[in-house]
């Protein structure tokens, strides 16, 4: 027989670390190869993480509700596959790398599993925290020099996720040493919330995981940025009947229903590629234009919370590839199968209020993006046509775009130009167009 290492897989580029959520499996029992052995979640997306072997585990490393680090060894298991080699001859085994990239991330360094993470201080030195400090720190308003003071108790001397909470408690009653005044150097401390009485009669429910998640990050996201959004109403007659036109003969050959989203999305990544800077991230005082055009959507999960996942390179896909993406992106949301990587590297979002009946919305700024574009219902309304012969009104399929912005870096003009060449992109839909 031989000892396997479990460890706990990378799952997206700026995913470091991970919750234990639940152990599916017990000590003793027996493992097929891809059944699920334990449920984890990161900042992102909960997941389930299978075994590669089947075998029967022997030990678990890490406890419910405790944080590992990506690459590390989460379990023992006994198999007898001759393929694997006990633990002490492991030595030829390939090593995953755990990396942050700063486009993800702003002020990160990569690191790697066999790397020493580096100090991120005033000095030269710089410090690796994982994402889930930074959306802890962010939340309670613990600013960089003091995470930077944090001693740490995790590999290597790095604060994890029970040395930032400890270091927070022990701020809220005054048992630091440190001055008010530097606390509120760097971040804005969040106003305390307003505790409210139950009346009799009212039901108290508590916040799920993903609720409270969602909460920090909206919050986080308004103490960021100057939110900012203008409108523009677009004519997509063209679009729709298009639509109605092929969407039988679309799916019949595709095997895909054709929805508005990724004609959207086709808009918004020609839009993008004629006003790049707004395709861009804040770190600091510098600007990252980003090369890539990664779109996020806005889906709902089966809680009723939402997530957004990401179409990668969104510019290079034809109107079929958004199509698959689109179903397969939404069909795994509603599914719970969404992969951490699958909600990682986003770099601009469009969210559709119009799917409620709402005509208009104003979204908030997903971090560490600038902008979000909401699309309204569509609605038959008179309007009015200019042709050679004079003005007529007709009736017209009708919407809303609405543009929140970060004011920081995107003045009006810019961020107003770009939902109107997306609504001009909207409008001149060819209605003979080829699929």
């Amino acid at each position: 027989m031989a000892r396997f290492e479990l460890i706990l897989p990378k799952m997206g580029e700026s995913v470091a670390e991970a919750t234990i959520i639940k152990w599916v499996k017990n000590i003793g029992d027996t493992i097929e190869a891809d059944e699920t052995i334990l449920e984890i979640a990161t900042d992102k997306v909960d997941s389930e993480v299978p075994s590669p072997v089947s075998g029967k585990l022997l030990e678990k490393l890490v406890k419910e509700d405790d944080v590992a680090a990506v690459g590390s060894v989460i379990a023992i298991l006994e198999t007898d596959m001759e393929a694997e080699l006990p633990i002490s001859t492991q030595q030829n085994s390939p090593k995953i790398e755990v990396e942050t990239k700063i486009e993800d991330v702003p002020g990160l360094e990569t690191v790697t599993a066999n790397e020493e993470p580096k100090s991120e201080t005033t000095s030269a030195d710089k410090k690796f925290y994982s994402p889930l400090v930074k959306s802890i720190a962010d939340s309670e308003g613990v600013s960089l020099m003091e995470l930077d003071s944090i001693k740490g108790t995790g590999a290597e001397g790095r604060v994890n996720k029970q040395d930032i909470l400890a270091y927070v408690e022990s701020r809220n009653t005054e048992k630091t040493s440190k001055p008010i005044e530097t606390i509120t150097q760097e971040v804005p401390k969040p106003t305390p919330q307003k505790v409210v009485m139950p009346s009799a009669g009212d039901e108290i429910v508590e916040m799920d995981r993903m609720r409270k998640l969602i909460a920090e990050h909206m919050i986080m996201s308004k103490q960021t940025s100057a939110h900012v959004t203008s409108f523009v109403e677009a004519d997509v007659t063209n679009l729709v009947m298009w639509r109605n036109k092929v969407k039988d003969a679309f799916e019949k050959k595709h095997g895909e229903k054709i929805t508005f989203t990724p004609i959207f999305i086709e808009a918004i990544a020609k839009a993008i590629k004629d006003f790049p800077m707004i395709n861009i991230s804040v770190s600091g005082t510098n600007i990252i234009v980003k090369k890539d055009i990664n779109i996020g959507m806005a889906a709902a999960l089966p809680s009723g919370n939402l997530i957004v996942p990401v179409i990668k390179n969104a510019d290079q896909m034809n109107l079929i590839g958004l199509t698959k993406s689109v179903n397969d992106l939404a069909n795994r949301a509603r599914a719970n199968k969404l992969k951490p990587d699958d909600t990682q590297g986003g770099t601009y979002t469009i969210t559709n209020v119009g799917t409620f009946g709402n005509v208009l919305g104003t979204p908030i700024i997903n971090q560490p993006q600038v902008a979000v574009l909401a699309v309204g219902a569509i609605k038959k309304k008179p309007a009015v046509i200019e042709t050679e012969y004079g003005d007529v009104i007709a009736i017209r399929h009708m919407m809303f775009l609405s543009h929140s912005y970060d004011h920081r870096v995107v003045d009006g003009a810019l961020g107003g130009m770009f939902v109107r060449k997306v609504a001009d992109y909207l409008e001149a839909f060819n209605i003979n167009r080829e699929f």
